[in-house]
């Protein structure tokens, strides 16, 4: 029986879950394992930004939009919808795998917000340059 995500413990499994997919993947995962030169301590940042998306826990300490945009700016601007939509796709359906509930749906309606804000911060950024 699946159950709803609670605590940081639950978050931690979500994203290492779903980093594992991630890496693996054949059309996007190269973005990932070319720029992240330590996973653990990705992993752990990646959990504390969820953790204070979903429980307001003040820990994360980062710029979400800053990184993406130089991630794209390394790829020569190659970050799209459709990678945009493979990761989102991986979001949904390692948060169905694992867990149930309300929080589960505001993950993903939060992970489908923050994916259109980011890609448009993105595109706004190749214009300018």
């Amino acid at each position: 029986m699946l159950t709803d995500i609670t605590n940081r413990k639950d978050l931690s499994l979500l994203i290492h879950t779903f980093y594992d997919k991630i890496r693996a993947d054949k059309e996007i995962g190269f973005y990932f394992n070319e720029t992240i030169q330590d996973w653990e301590e990705h992993l752990e940042k990646l959990t504390d930004f969820w953790e204070n998306n979903l429980f307001g826990s003040r820990v994360y300490k980062g710029n979400p939009l800053q990184a993406h945009v130089e991630v794209d700016s390394h790829f020569g601007g190659t970050i799209g919808p459709n990678e945009f939509g493979i990761w989102l796709n991986h979001w949904a359906q390692t948060l169905d795998e694992l867990f149930e509930g309300e929080n589960v749906v505001i993950l993903k309606r939060r992970a489908r917000k923050m994916g259109t804000f980011i890609y448009l911060e993105l595109f706004k950024n190749r214009s300018t340059h």
